[in-house]
């Protein structure tokens, strides 16, 4: 179930956000009835982003080893044509 929650939770009911969050759901908060941010584990930011990290290395990699550049027309271009299978 989604837990949402005013952001003064996170002050005033610290420990029960807590316990929602190791359990690997996040808690989304709300400010003036807005949603403000989402809080969870470290260990599912972790999934979340673990690939991430993983594919810019891999990027920083690729262009330490060649000068060649794109614009971003050039990479949306290419996004582009990829969706659409051209």
């Amino acid at each position: 179930m989604i837990e949402i929650r005013p952001v003064s939770d996170l002050r005033n009911k610290f420990t029960e956000i807590e316990n929602v969050v190791k359990e690997g759901e996040p808690v989304y908060l709300t400010k003036n009835g807005y949603g403000s941010m989402v809080v969870m584990s470290i260990e599912r930011y972790a999934q979340l982003t673990d690939d991430i990290e993983v594919i810019l290395d891999e990027a920083d990699r690729a262009a330490r080893e060649t000068d060649v550049r794109y614009t971003h027309e050039e990479v949306f271009a290419r996004v582009r044509r990829s969706i659409s299978g051209k």
